[in-house]
């Protein structure tokens, strides 16, 4: 472990792989530098790990499923050892939260209720599950003179591959591995490059709750395209780009569930509340500093009130307090990464010469590290670059309105939201939004126990949820 005094706490952090209950060097001995996106300095060095790190953990799954106790549990028992380890996650809430703060740049507020809080509901809720997987019986025609009894049996599938993006690095952890751990699988899980440190903060705590060997293990490092082939793998849960997604879906003939893009529509009827829709509009945008896979890609909003819509979000973004996401009053910390923030700056600078206007932002702050303005654009028509691609960083896109039609004209579907008094209004609009979850006077309420999942090009496959 490596631990340093920050946020007035020592933590310790893990950095190499996790093979089969324990911490080791990659085979090669190579390792990585991890970021600090508030200041561009080095948090430690990881393991980075190799083809034959991922094989020798995808063989200790295997071994563990097959023959280690996990299999043979109760499920019961299975629950109260995820109960276990979600309430070390609560006991060491503060140190996660911490860690997630400086590797990924997430305001600490936030990590502490979202990133780390939901992580720990979602243990929760999915070790209430292990006992409750069950079978039916099914009445079938007898053939005379026997009499058949028919039943099903829900099984585990075995090894689980799982491949997780940087923006809510524990939280998208949890959210798939819960689930899987709660059936009696075993996993093998590559955190993102840019943000390892809570997933092997997470195994170190996996091993206090007396989870068997074998059943959990992390691998830091590139790697994609490693984890997805091995032949012992069942099934390959990623969440992450449409792009990457969909060369999973070449190379493999497995069970694959999808959790990709968006360019979540909101649309905002003149009839709304609009202290609501202003508060929870700002949110849909820039919650999380825009690194949010169901953040609203783009606003449409009505005529009437287009442009006081626009000048009261510009007041309220200048009194966003940007800085060190530890400092508890700091609203917007800084993106996940440098090669990120280069990105958002080239998606406004295209904004900018497709002839959209740039109202507020569109620049990096003038700081060390990789913050960026929140910004907004309007006069956004549909063909722009901005109207289709998703940005994942704090970039507000106004539309006026023509609506159904045009929020439906995207490839992605994984969210949407709309604002309105009218119920009929909400339930028309709600019911032809081709998205998997629509919002309706709200935006970005997740839960546990909510099935959670993309329509069209944003993937298929549900998180969270029965």
């Amino acid at each position: 472990q490596t631990s340093s005094n920050v946020n007035n706490m020592t933590v310790k952090m893990p950095y190499q792989c996790f093979i089969n209950g324990s911490f080791e060097d990659a085979e090669n001995d190579k390792t990585y530098d991890t970021i600090n996106p508030t200041d561009g300095s080095v948090i430690c060095k990881v393991s980075y790990t190799s083809v034959g790190d991922v094989d020798r953990a995808v063989a200790a799954a295997k071994e563990a499923y097959e023959n280690g106790p996990w299999g043979r549990m109760n499920p019961r028992d299975r629950g109260s050892l995820l109960y276990k380890l979600a309430d070390l996650m609560e006991e060491h809430q503060e140190e996660l939260a911490t860690i997630e703060s400086i590797d990924s740049g997430a305001v600490y507020t936030l990590a502490l209720k979202t990133h780390v809080g939901m992580s720990i509901q979602t243990f929760r809720y999915f070790a209430g599950w292990c006992d409750k997987i069950q079978g039916k019986t099914i009445p079938i025609n007898q053939a005379r003179p026997n009499r058949n009894l028919t039943f099903t049996k829900k099984e585990p599938l075995g090894v689980c591959a799982i491949v997780i993006p940087w923006n809510y690095p524990l939280m998208m952890l949890a959210w798939k591995s819960a689930a899987c751990l709660a059936a009696g699988n075993t996993l093998v899980l590559k955190p993102a490059q840019v943000t390892p440190l809570t997933a092997l903060k997470f195994a170190e705590l996996s091993v206090k709750a007396g989870i068997p060997k074998g059943v959990i293990n992390i691998l830091p490092g590139s790697g994609d395209e490693h984890i997805q082939n091995p032949h012992n793998i069942r099934k390959l849960g990623f969440t992450g780009s449409t792009p990457i997604g969909k060369q999973i879906m070449k190379s493999n003939l497995k069970k694959v569930s999808l959790e990709l893009g968006g360019k979540s529509p909101l649309i905002i009827f003149s009839d709304c509340d609009m202290d609501k829709a202003l508060r929870m509009g700002m949110s849909s945008v820039y919650f999380n500093k825009g690194e949010n896979c169901i953040a609203a890609g783009r606003l449409f909003v009505e005529e009437s009130i287009h442009d006081e819509y626009i000048s009261r979000v510009v007041e309220e973004i200048k009194k966003m307090k940007i800085g060190d996401p530890l400092d508890r009053s700091t609203d917007h910390g800084p993106q996940n990464h440098k090669a990120h923030l280069d990105k958002l700056l080239e998606y406004c600078e295209i904004g900018l010469k497709e002839g959209a206007t740039l109202v507020y932002g569109g620049k990096q702050v003038d700081r060390p590290g990789f913050f960026m303005e929140p910004t907004v654009f309007t006069d956004v028509e549909d063909h722009m670059f901005i109207a289709k691609e998703e940005s994942f960083g704090p970039i507000m896109v106004v539309d006026v309105d023509g609506v159904l039609q045009r929020a439906n004209d995207t490839e992605y579907g994984l969210a949407s939201g709309v604002f309105t008094r009218d119920i009929n209004k909400a339930m028309y609009v709600s019911e032809r939004l081709e998205a998997g979850t629509v919002f309706v006077n709200t935006y970005n309420k997740t839960d546990v126990a909510s099935p959670f999942g993309g329509f069209k090009q944003s993937g298929f496959g549900k998180d969270l949820g029965e």
